[in-house]
């Protein structure tokens, strides 16, 4: 009987945590509540739900670059060597990576112009800073819609070409590896 006891008890603190958050997301409705079905979801995934959509409403606006503790800002490029420029950046994408930035589509950039391309327009750009373990910031450094030759060139699937193909009815540039292969920090698998 103990056990039926903790998991109602249990069931009833979810229930009154669900309709906490409801409360406090309320004035902030709009489609994004609509995506919550509790057919589909248990009542403690709805509520990871709802938490992560609250801590994104009162998250702060941000310039990347002081989302570290003290403020990342770096030497301008044009006073880098080669060598300084690289191992530069690799420590950044570290940093990034620890902060929970990760950028993508960054083989196609050669050190210096994924370096100029963090310093010129990531570390300025304004985003919500999410204190939440498991959400990362996922930074494309190519937008297919704007750029498609080096996003078809060297990112997209063959299934994605010949969509791309298909739709923009237009000749498609080979498929071939990116000049600049790198590892980029990624998620960590324990978060």
């Amino acid at each position: 009987m103990t056990g039926l006891h903790e998991q109602n008890h249990d069931d009833v603190d979810q229930l009154l945590l669900n309709a906490a958050l409801r409360d406090a997301l309320e004035p902030f409705l709009d489609e994004s509540v609509d995506m919550v079905n509790s057919h589909t979801m248990t009542t403690p995934q709805e509520n990871e739900y709802l938490a992560s959509m609250l801590a994104w409403e009162r998250a702060p606006l941000l310039a990347l670059r002081c989302w570290f503790q003290p403020e990342l800002n770096l030497p301008d490029p044009d006073e880098l060597s080669d060598g300084e420029l690289h191992e530069l950046l690799w420590d950044t994408l570290d940093k990034l990576c620890e902060n929970r930035i990760v950028l993508e589509y960054t083989d196609h950039l050669s050190d210096r112009e994924l370096y100029c391309l963090i310093y010129r327009d990531i570390l300025p750009a304004e985003e919500k800073k999410l204190d939440l373990p498991k959400t990362y910031l996922h930074w494309h450094c190519l937008d297919r819609n704007s750029q498609p030759e080096p996003w078809l060139r060297y990112y997209a699937t063959t299934r994605e070409r010949k969509r791309w193909e298909h739709v923009h009815a237009g000749p498609l540039p080979p498929s071939e590896p990116a000049p600049y292969p790198r590892q980029i920090p990624r998620r960590r698998s324990n978060i």
